[in-house]
């Protein structure tokens, strides 16, 4: 396995998928082509995926989340039990969040035998690549916020409590399956304290013995914000979550709140976001450069990571590629200026 460098780079998690991705989904939707074709294209999505990365020059790399079919969470909700599809109100106009499909509680939750195929990504990924990996799993809230709790449960936290035990005994058989960094995705959603997401977080997390990391989302679908984009709300009950690495968007905001980490680090690792996804300027390496030097301002050189703000799964692949050559390039800029030196 390959050591890391300093500043070590890494991906979120989704990756831009190649155009016969779609025509193969649709192909397969249309009943054009069956499970062993669709199983196929994963294989070589996640191979195609795989090898950008590395060619990219990035340290620390996933699957591209390739086989998630139906964006991040909506995959596993076609195969969760005790979970019905709710009409959707709006069908026409600009896309909004509202038009995504929601469900009721109608029965206890519960995953089918094999659980939510997340090792099964993790495990083609491990046999495919040299580089160090990360394996992804939505967080508790992300699960449930889009569940509602029906007679079944007592609120949307009693929800992500249930998706917390599912989500652990993933997590339990990834560590089974060699994964030694793991990260939760959960959204700033803003009703719910950061403390109430540390607690879930630990929930979720409990007895999980990897290398663990919190990415905290402004949302992204269609490249598209969901939820107001501060973290100040947020800390310091954060903080008690038993993270390793908090995975938090900076370029999208021109690094603004890079203080918060100043205040709050706490020893902790920072995944810093200096890639927009949502945008389509070419980042080149120089501006990379300057946006790690700004973090490096409040974040020691031994404690940082540097990605993009989020997954690129939004995002056209020929896009993605250039600003993770871009991010990886800006990172190795920074380490011949350090020349070795740590801080």
């Amino acid at each position: 396995m390959r050591a890391l460098p300093i500043i070590p780079t890494a991906v979120v998690g989704s990756h831009g998928k190649p155009g016969w991705w779609f025509t193969m989904v649709k192909a397969y939707e249309a009943g054009a082509a069956g499970p062993a074709d669709l199983e196929e294209m994963f294989d070589d999505a996640a191979d195609a995926a795989i090898g950008d990365m590395e060619a990219a020059g990035i340290d620390i790399i996933t699957d591209g989340e390739v086989r998630r079919l139906d964006g991040y969470v909506d995959s596993y909700y076609a195969i969760i039990k005790g979970i019905d599809p709710q009409p959707v109100r709006r069908h026409v106009g600009p896309w909004g969040y509202d038009q995504q499909t929601r469900y009721q509680a109608v029965g206890r939750i519960e995953t089918p035998p094999g659980g939510l195929g997340i090792i099964k990504e993790f495990e083609y990924l491990k046999s495919h690549t040299t580089r160090r990996t990360k394996a992804t799993c939505a967080g508790p809230l992300t699960f449930g916020s889009r569940i509602h709790p029906g007679k079944v449960y007592r609120g949307v936290v009693d929800v992500a409590e249930r998706f917390a035990e599912v989500i652990n005994e993933e997590l339990k058989g990834l560590v089974a399956a060699g994964a030694d960094f793991i990260q939760i995705d959960e959204p700033a959603r803003g009703n719910v304290s950061g403390e109430e997401m540390a607690r879930l977080f630990n929930l979720a997390t409990e007895g999980v013995q990897a290398k663990l990391g919190f990415h905290i989302c402004f949302g992204n679908r269609f490249g598209r914000s969901r939820f107001a984009r501060t973290y100040e709300p947020y800390f310091p009950g954060l903080l008690k979550a038993r993270a390793d690495q908090f995975v938090l968007e900076f370029a999208s905001r021109e690094l603004a709140e890079l203080d918060i980490w100043r205040k709050h680090g706490d020893g902790r690792e920072l995944g810093a976001g200096l890639i927009d996804v949502k945008g389509f300027y070419p980042d080149t390496p120089e501006d990379v450069a300057r946006r790690i030097r700004r973090v490096l301002e409040v974040c020691p050189t031994e404690k940082l990571t540097v990605n993009p703000d989020c997954g690129f799964g939004w995002s056209p692949r020929y896009m993605c590629n250039q600003k993770l050559r871009a991010l990886a390039d800006g990172a190795a800029l920074v380490r011949q200026e350090l020349s070795g030196t740590r801080r």
